[in-house]
C-alpha cells in the first residue's frame, strides 16, 4: 500500500497501462478487445445502460474526482490557496497555462468545424503524473517548486472540472438532477454525523447515497463524474480527508491505471502523415510547447505583480519554466475531455488521443530535463550554503487523514 502512496510509482504505473493499451490495439487481436470495450452493460430497471469502457470513465474516474474534489477543498480553505496572495501567482499562471494551449489548438486545428471542438483538450494538467516526475527528477528542488506545481495543477483541475460540466452536457433532465443534488445534500449530512462509533451503520448509508448521486446524475444528462466532484465538495473536510486516503491506493494502482488502459485502446491510422487529423498536430503541440510558454510568461507576470519592493521573487523563473514543462503533461483530464470532444467521431477520437498521448510524453521527456537541471543547480547552491535544504513536503490531506472525530 505504501507504493502506492507514493508519486514515483503510481506514474509508472499509469504510463505502463497506457503503452499496454496502445500495444494491445495495435496487435492481431486488438480490435476484438476493442469491440469487447463497447459492449453494454446494463442495470435493468434504472436506465443505467453504459460500455465498458464508459463503466470506466464514467464511473471509476468519478471516484478519482471525488478525491481530487477533496485536495481542492482542502488547499482552498486550508492549505496553499487559503489566502488571495497564495493563490495569485499560481492562478496567474494556470490561467496562461489555459489559454496559450488553447489559442495554438485553434490555430492549428479550429479552421475545421469537425475538430475546432477539442479545444479544451490541452488545457489539463495531470497531478499524479507530473508530481511523480517531480519526485523522480527534482531531488534538491525548493519546497515552493512543488507548492507551486500543486496549487497550479489544482487550479487546472478546477477549470476542467468546469469544462466538462458546462461544455458535456447534453439532453438534461432536470428532474434527475434535482435527485442528485438533494442526495449530495442528505450525503453532506450524514457525514458531518459520522465518528468511530456510528461508521459501520453510516458508511454503508453514505455509499448508497453516493452512488444515488452518481446514477442521477449520469441521467441527468450531466457527465457522471461531476458527481464525484460535488460529493468531494460536500463532505465533511476531516471525514473527506480520511476517506481520500482509503481510497488514494485503489485510485493510484487500479482505476487510474484501468482509465488509462481504456482511453490508449487505439489503434494507430495507417495512413500518411499529410492525411493525419488537424486535432491530432492541435493537442500534440499545444500540449508541451503552449502549457509551458503560457505558464512561464504569465507566471513570470504573476511573480512580478505579487512581489513586494525589494523582497526575494515567491519562485525563480528558470523554476517556473520547469513547471511550465511539467503542466504540459494532460494525460487523465485529457484523455477524458479527448474522448467526450470527439465522442461523435471515433476517427478523430482515436487520433486526438494519440495528440494526448504523445504531446504528455514530450512534456514528461522536457520536464525530467528542466526539472533535473533546476534540481542540480538547488543541489549546488545549498552545498554552497548560499540556500537552506528542505524537508520533504507531503500532502497535508495524507498527513492527518486519521482525524476523524
Amino acid at each position: 500500500m505504501k507504493l502506492l502512496r507514493s508519486e514515483r510509482f503510481p506514474a509508472f504505473l499509469l504510463l505502463g497501462a497506457a503503452v499496454l493499451g496502445l500495444l494491445v490495439a495495435n496487435l492481431p487481436f486488438g480490435g476484438a478487445v476493442i469491440e469487447a470495450s463497447h459492449a453494454h452493460l446494463a442495470i435493468p430497471g434504472t436506465g443505467l445502460d453504459l460500455s465498458i469502457a464508459h463503466w470506466v470513465s464514467d464511473f471509476l474516474l468519478a471516484i478519482f474526482f471525488f478525491g481530487a474534489a477533496i485536495e481542492l477543498v482542502y488547499e482552498i480553505t486550508s492549505g496553499q490557496l487559503n489566502s488571495v496572495k497564495r493563490a495569485l501567482t499560481p492562478a496567474i499562471a494556470a490561467a496562461g497555462g489555459v489559454i496559450v494551449p488553447i489559442a495554438i489548438y485553434l490555430l492549428i486545428a479550429g479552421h475545421d468545424p469537425a475538430t475546432a471542438g477539442g479545444w479544451p483538450v490541452p488545457t489539463a494538467t495531470d497531478i499524479a503524473f507530473a508530481l511523480g516526475v517531480l519526485a523522480m527528477f527534482g531531488k534538491g528542488l525548493p519546497s515552493k517548486v512543488r507548492v507551486f506545481l500543486l496549487a497550479l495543477a489544482i487550479i487546472d483541475d478546477i477549470v476542467g472540472i468546469i469544462f466538462i460540466a458546462v461544455l458535456f452536457a447534453h439532453d438534461l433532465d432536470l428532474g434527475s438532477l434535482a435527485i442528485a443534488l438533494v442526495l449530495v445534500i442528505a450525503f453532506a449530512v450524514v457525514s458531518r454525523y459520522l465518528n468511530p462509533r456510528n461508521r459501520a451503520v453510516l458508511v454503508p448509508i453514505m455509499i448508497v447515497l453516493g452512488l444515488g448521486a452518481w446514477a442521477f446524475t449520469y441521467l441527468g444528462g450531466i457527465h457522471a463524474t461531476i458527481a464525484g466532484v460535488l460529493l468531494g465538495v460536500a463532505i465533511r473536510q476531516n471525514t473527506g480527508m480520511h476517506a481520500r486516503h482509503v481510497l488514494e491506493p485503489w485510485i493510484n494502482g487500479l482505476i487510474l491505471p484501468v482509465f488509462a488502459f481504456f482511453a490508449a485502446l487505439v489503434m494507430i491510422p495507417q495512413v500518411s502523415v499529410s492525411e493525419l487529423s488537424p486535432a491530432l498536430w492541435g493537442i500534440l503541440v499545444a500540449l508541451p510547447v503552449g502549457k509551458i510558454i503560457g505558464i512561464s510568461a504569465a507566471g513570470w507576470l504573476a511573480v512580478r505583480l505579487n512581489r513586494t519592493k525589494g523582497e526575494e521573487p515567491a519562485i525563480h523563473f528558470a523554476d517556473i519554466v520547469a513547471a511550465g514543462a511539467l503542466g504540459g503533461i494532460g494525460f487523465t483530464v485529457s484523455l477524458l475531455m479527448a474522448n467526450l470532444a470527439f465522442a461523435d467521431d471515433p476517427a478523430i477520437k482515436d487520433q486526438a488521443i494519440l495528440g494526448v498521448l504523445g504531446g504528455s510524453l514530450i512534456a514528461l521527456a522536457l520536464s525530467a530535463v528542466l526539472v533535473s537541471w533546476r534540481a542540480a543547480h538547488h543541489r549546488r547552491l545549498q552545498r554552497e550554503g548560499t540556500e537552506p535544504a528542505e524537508p520533504e513536503v507531503h500532502h497535508a490531506p495524507d498527513e492527518i487523514h486519521g482525524q476523524l472525530e
